[in-house]
């Protein structure tokens, strides 16, 4: 069967074989089964804007350095590149911030989506208030079942073309590892180990949400990566692992 990726915002949609590096289309999407939210409830979420557009999420690492997924910034350069931070709005509010420079990960793959993690350091910083405020990075995954949020500009169904002007947001439930890998689910090893699972029936993050935050504990746990399709049956959203990523994260925020 043919075999094409589409990743979507929160996740990136596999439907059997993969595509060439370099080759993968641009991002769109949103939050599926979600509702609108305000910034200030989540107040490290940016918009990584592409030649004017909205392409993927990401989050505050520090007032100069986001956290985001590798598969957005394939074929791109940093000229092409802004964030919005501080607006529950894509298109307007907030400030927006020439990125200067970005780091994917050496290791990352983008026909197994292993080490699906990068990080963007901006022209100027960032003035922290109520709406721009830096988040923490996990040092242990967290547990199965675990209360967790995804958030994003993403498409609301998979397929959409259309992205929701304001930020969305969705609660999930982790999944662990092991039990994302079994035959309950139907990934198997194509979950590896930087790779971190969240699922709740009729929700999941979609297209244009990838590299957005899934938070759990107050903490940064995951970014969107990749899925089938969005909010199907029985596949989980596929997250970066931030806990397994984070001493990298950590290194290259001080040599991007």
């Amino acid at each position: 069967m043919f075999k094409f990726v589409i990743l979507l915002s929160a996740f990136a949609c596999v439907l059997g074989a993969s595509i060439p590096d370099g080759l993968l289309p641009q991002l769109d999407g949103r939050i599926v089964g979600g509702s609108a939210t305000s910034i200030s409830s989540f107040p490290w979420q940016i918009s990584l804007q592409r030649s004017g557009s909205h392409s993927c999420g990401g989050s505050l690492y520090s007032n100069t350095i986001v956290v985001t997924a590798a598969h957005c910034l394939q074929s791109v350069t940093a000229s092409s590149l802004k964030v919005r931070a501080g607006s529950s709005y894509r298109t307007s509010g907030g400030v927006l911030v020439q990125v200067a420079a970005f780091k994917n990960h050496e290791g990352y793959n983008a026909n197994t989506m292993v080490n699906d993690i990068a990080v963007v350091r901006l022209s100027s910083s960032l003035s922290l208030s109520s709406t721009i405020k830096t988040i923490g990075l996990a040092t242990t995954a967290p547990s199965d079942g675990a209360a967790a949020v995804v958030s994003g500009w993403g498409t609301l169904t998979y397929g959409s073309s259309s992205l929701p002007s304001q930020l969305q947001s969705v609660d999930l439930s982790i999944v662990s590892l092991s039990k994302c890998q079994s035959s309950t689910y139907g990934y198997g090893s194509q979950v590896r180990s930087t790779m971190l699972c969240a699922y709740t029936s009729g929700k999941d993050a979609c297209q244009g949400d990838s590299g957005g935050p899934l938070v759990s504990g107050g903490v940064l746990v995951g970014g969107v990566s990749w899925g089938y399709g969005c909010a199907y049956p029985n596949y989980p959203g596929v997250y970066l692992s931030v806990a397994d990523l984070r001493s990298w994260v950590v290194s290259a925020a001080t040599s991007v």
